[in-house]
């Protein structure tokens, strides 16, 4: 085959390119940057992430979920809060950190209304706590370590990124921070910063 006849995009339609900065990025801090830039568009790639962009719903928070990437999260998954008729949505977002902050993630809960879980490296706890309804069933729950911890997972995380990347996620923190109010939003992500950023949160108590 060709150079110019090598594809560009995946199967996903993430460009390659994108993914192959991945391959290099061996910190926590190299991910939530790559994270960062993927949330304000300047890349196509995510890890885990199997479409090209992030789904239309992330789009209000995706500025302040960067600043999270930048500043110690490594940021998995999150959503906003939603209040409708058919469907209701509690705010989260759950992501890679040191041991440090997430001893400072889980203080939150002793000062504010919101829920920190934090999984140990190697834990494989699992815990059900509703955070997505539709109607009247759950739809998406939180509580469960999403840490690679057997063979096949860390194998998952080395081929979307690297080796040494994936060793490192099965000795981080894995955490969970969810806002306890259904719809409720700017509340959560901002504590989240404070508390990763030493910033008094104080405020943020309900």
């Amino acid at each position: 085959m060709k150079p110019e006849e090598l594809p560009e995009r995946d199967q996903f339609g993430r460009l390659l390119e994108d993914r192959g900065v991945w391959r290099q990025a061996t910190t926590l801090e190299a991910a939530g940057e790559l994270t960062a830039r993927w949330l304000e568009g300047g890349s196509s790639y995510q890890p885990g992430h199997f479409a090209a962009g992030y789904d239309a719903e992330t789009g209000p928070i995706a500025a302040a979920l960067a600043e999270l990437n930048r500043n110690g999260l490594f940021t998995k998954e999150s959503q906003p809060g939603l209040q409708t008729g058919t469907a209701a949505q509690r705010e989260y977002v759950t992501g890679f950190c040191s041991a440090a902050l997430a001893g400072d993630l889980l203080a939150l809960s002793t000062r504010t209304d919101l829920v920190t879980v934090a999984h140990a490296p190697g834990e494989a706890s699992s815990a059900s706590i509703p955070v997505t309804l539709a109607g009247t069933e759950v739809a998406t729950v939180l509580g469960s370590s999403e840490n690679p911890v057997d063979e096949a997972q860390i194998r998952d995380w080395a081929d979307e990124t690297n080796d040494a990347l994936a060793l490192l996620l099965a000795d981080s923190w894995y955490v969970e921070i969810l806002d306890p109010v259904w719809g409720r939003n700017g509340v959560l992500l901002p504590a989240v910063l404070g508390a990763l950023t030493g910033r008094d949160v104080g405020h943020y108590r309900t």
